[in-house]
C-alpha cells in the first residue's frame, strides 16, 4: 500500500495542536482516517473475562494506567471514482455521558474542507452511538444530500428494536444510552438506509462486509484498489486484541462470537498483508498483523511526509 499524505495543510487554532487526519491512497483510491476524538474509559473493558492482574501486566507493559484511559474514535472516509463515502460518523454529542473530548468529526470534516453535501454514501460498522451520533447532531440532516445512501447491515437494524444488553459489561449509563440513540438514529434515517445481508460493493473497491460478534449486524469494510488492499476493521479489533485476541472487550454483544471473528480477521490481515485501520486503535491506526508464536503482533506504519 502507498501511504500518502494526501491533504493540503491548513492552519489549525491551538487546539489541534495534535494531528487528527491521515490520509492515505490504496492505489487509485483515496482513504482519509480522522479522529473524533478520545474516549475516556475503564480499563476493565478490554477483558472483563480476565483477572485484573492480567490485565493489569498487559498495560504496565504497554506504559498505560491500569484503571482508565483513553480510547481513540477514528472515522474514516473513502472516495471511489464519483463517491465519497464516510464509514462510521462518530460520537455526536451525548453530554449525559460527560465525553466532551469525543464528538469532533463534524469540524473537523469541516477543517479539511469535506462538505458534508458532497457526501453521497455512508457505511456504518455497527449502531453504537459512537459510530452514528455524528449524524444526530442538531442541522446536521439539513445538510446532507436528500438522495444520501446509508448502508448498514439487516440484523443490525433488527437487533436494535429489542436489543439484548445480558453478555456485555459496560459502565452505568451506556446501556440506556445506546438504546435511545440506535432508536432515534433508525426513525430519522429510515429512508435513506440501504440494508444488506451478508455482503454488498458501495462503489468499486469498496465492500462492506457483515461479521457479527461485536454487535450481530457488525461489519468491516475492505478497500482494494489494484495490488492494495485495506480493511477498516471498526470494533471487531481493540489494542489489546491482538495478544490477547480471546479477551472480552466489555462493549461486545456476543464476547464469544466477537472473539472468534478478531482471530479470523486477524488470520486474513496476517496472510494477505493488508493494511488495517480500526476505531479505537491509535490514531491513525494505519499497519499491518503480523504473527508472533500463538498470538499477533500489530506493526504501526511509519508516518510518511
Amino acid at each position: 500500500m502507498n501511504v500518502q499524505n494526501t491533504s493540503a495543510p491548513r492552519r489549525t487554532g491551538h487546539e489541534e495542536l495534535v494531528p487528527s487526519r491521515y490520509a492515505v491512497r490504496v492505489s487509485e483510491i483515496d482513504v482519509l482516517i480522522i479522529s473524533d476524538g478520545v474516549l475516556p474509559l475503564p480499563t476493565k473493558m478490554l477483558g472483563h473475562n480476565v483477572e485484573p492482574a492480567a490485565r493489569a501486566t498487559w498495560l504496565n507493559d504497554m506504559f498505560l494506567p491500569t484503571e482508565a484511559f483513553d480510547w481513540a474514535l477514528n472515522v474514516v472516509v473513502v472516495r471511489s471514482g464519483e463517491q465519497t463515502i464516510l464509514v462510521d460518523a462518530g460520537l455526536g454529542l451525548d453530554p449525559d455521558l460527560n465525553l466532551p473530548r469525543a464528538g469532533q468529526l463534524i469540524k473537523r470534516l469541516a477543517a479539511v474542507g469535506i462538505d458534508l453535501a458532497t457526501v453521497t454514501d455512508v457505511i456504518l460498522t455497527h449502531m453504537h452511538m459512537d459510530h452514528v451520533g455524528g449524524l444526530l447532531i442538531d442541522g446536521v440532516k439539513d445538510r446532507l444530500r436528500p438522495d444520501l445512501r446509508i448502508h448498514v447491515a439487516a440484523a443490525e437494524v433488527e437487533f436494535w428494536k429489542a436489543p439484548d444488553f445480558s453478555h456485555v459489561n459496560m459502565p452505568a449509563g451506556f446501556p440506556d444510552a445506546l438504546r435511545v440513540t440506535a432508536k432515534r438514529f433508525a426513525k430519522e434515517y429510515e429512508s435513506h438506509l440501504r440494508l444488506f445481508d451478508q455482503e454488498a460493493e458501495v462503489a468499486p473497491g469498496v465492500v462492506v462486509s457483515r461479521t457479527g460478534g461485536h454487535t450481530p449486524g457488525h461489519s468491516v469494510v475492505r478497500v482494494a484498489s489494484g495490488d492494495d488492499r485495506l480493511m477498516f476493521a471498526g470494533d471487531a479489533v481493540f489494542a489489546v486484541g491482538f495478544e490477547h485476541p480471546e479477551w472480552y472487550n466489555g462493549f461486545e454483544h456476543d464476547p464469544e462470537e466477537a472473539a472468534r471473528v478478531r482471530i479470523r480477521l486477524l488470520k486474513e490481515l496476517a496472510t494477505t498483508g493488508s493494511s488495517l485501520v480500526a476505531t479505537h486503535l491509535p490514531f491513525p491506526s494505519v499497519g499491518h498483523v503480523a504473527v508472533e508464536g500463538d498470538h499477533f503482533r500489530w506493526v504501526p506504519v511509519f508516518w510518511d511526509y
